[in-house]
């Protein structure tokens, strides 16, 4: 069969089933109607293509998938640091969305973040925020792919003015993209501490309803906790479970603050946990156990955050963070392995958007969502294992291709024309932006 495109590549880590951590030596991908095709040896291809690319240095393997974040909070980057999480919301964060957040910001605000994410290697990202029309916009015109969970809260904001209201729009973006390949919208009702019992319940009937995925901030800082046992006499995830909330359609976001009946809670309903480990360090919200995680059996998935409390999207540099603190955490320097974390930033990630059957692994049937990175430069040098350098070095500068259901946005360390998105306007775009916020 004729292939759309031949990536011959010096390594290939598909991260599947049959090869979930093997390392492929010189093999060729083919690409057509942008899923995988074939991965073959080089040398005993069956398969001719249209267009061949050549990787000699490099190693192809899924695009990372960012699975928590806000993306145009990329606009905020720097706004408000060295701050605890709630000083940082309500005195900072909060005020600023009610002055700024309006769907032009959230289109150039988006823009600025999918740039960012794909010059790092990311296919895939999730974002929770205000104006979801123009969010999806933005992914749809870069090429690039979303899953976007709509917030939910009980208190207005320039976007809705209460729980019925955030859902109702939710379902109408859902109902809007429905039929747009790379586009999900789920629900995202914001955290238990800023949503009610009555419009969780109603998250959960509309999500099995509308097969769609939720995503909620959870057990992030340990004042939740003790406010949710002072005000509900339990803790949030006993809380959400009582509910019938949980379930293997919800991800929950940070988790630094758990216990060995959290674990189980989240064991027995199948719930996958989102690491921020980057965000959770600069906020001080605590650490989440990512190896006793692991070792019961919870899916993990990781994500960078908002630019506004991490300050960047580098789902690479996040990889590396988690390793390093899972380490820590543990006392234990064999705890989340190099393999494991980039299971997190792939496969891991995309199992908790509910979208492991697409993306994550290279595999025959998925779609052509990979990326290349240069493992020949100065700081990838010498090398003994190219898992080890891809985790544990800054290798997002190394970043040099991204493809996206087999169409290239990022080529040779640049944007692409398929990208839509030009680097020096969206610099332009945001100093701009930066000038106007500061000037109030």
């Amino acid at each position: 069969m004729q292939a759309d495109i031949q990536i011959n590549a010096r390594w290939v880590a598909p991260l599947s089933a049959s090869h979930s951590r093997t390392v492929l030596h010189n093999q060729a991908v083919f690409v057509k109607d942008g899923k995988i095709l074939a991965i073959q040896d080089q040398q005993a291809t069956s398969h001719e293509a249209d267009q061949v690319v050549e990787l000699n240095d490099h190693i192809l393997l899924p695009g990372y998938v960012n699975a928590h974040g806000h993306a145009a909070m990329s606009l905020f980057r720097g706004l408000a640091d060295d701050l605890p999480l709630m000083t940082w919301l309500n005195e900072h964060i909060w005020p600023a969305e009610a002055k700024w957040t309006t769907g032009e910001f959230v289109l150039d605000g988006t823009r600025l973040a999918i740039a960012e994410m794909l010059k790092c290697g990311t296919t895939t990202y999730s974002d929770m925020y205000f104006y979801p029309h123009q969010g999806a916009q933005a992914a749809v015109e870069s090429g690039i792919r979303n899953v976007s969970f709509t917030p939910i809260l009980d208190f207005p904001t320039n976007f809705a003015q209460n729980a019925d209201d955030y859902i109702e729009k939710a379902v109408a973006a859902h109902k809007h993209y429905h039929n747009q390949p790379r586009i999900t919208l789920g629900l995202g009702p914001h955290a238990p501490y800023t949503v009610s019992d009555a419009p969780l319940k109603e998250v959960t009937t509309l999500a099995d309803q509308l097969d769609i995925p939720v995503q909620i901030h959870l057990h992030e800082t340990a004042f939740e906790v003790a406010q949710s046992l002072e005000e509900k006499g339990k803790r949030p995830t006993q809380r959400l479970a009582d509910l019938g909330f949980l379930t293997e359609r919800v991800s929950c976001v940070h988790m630094t603050q758990i216990s060995d009946d959290d674990i189980q809670i989240l064991k027995q309903t199948g719930a996958s946990v989102v690491h921020c480990p980057e965000s959770n360090l600069k906020l001080a919200s605590g650490f989440c156990p990512t190896a006793k995680l692991l070792s019961n059996g919870i899916n993990l998935g990781l994500g960078t955050d908002g630019a506004a409390s991490n300050n960047d999207l580098n789902i690479q540099g996040e990889m590396k963070t988690a390793a390093m603190l899972a380490k820590a955490v543990a006392e234990d320097a064999a705890a989340l392995p190099a393999w494991q974390a980039l299971e997190m930033a792939t496969i891991g990630s995309a199992k908790s958007l509910g979208i492991d059957d697409q993306v994550g692994s290279l595999d025959v049937g998925k779609w052509a969502d990979m990326q290349a990175v240069n493992l020949s430069q100065l700081g990838q040098n010498p090398l003994y294992d190219p898992i080890s350098q891809l985790v544990y070095t800054d290798s997002s500068r190394a970043t040099e291709y991204v493809w996206v259901e087999g169409k290239a946005l990022l080529e040779k360390g640049q944007l692409s024309e398929a990208s839509g998105l030009d680097e020096e306007q969206l610099i332009a775009n945001a100093v701009q932006w930066q000038k106007k916020i500061s000037q109030n």
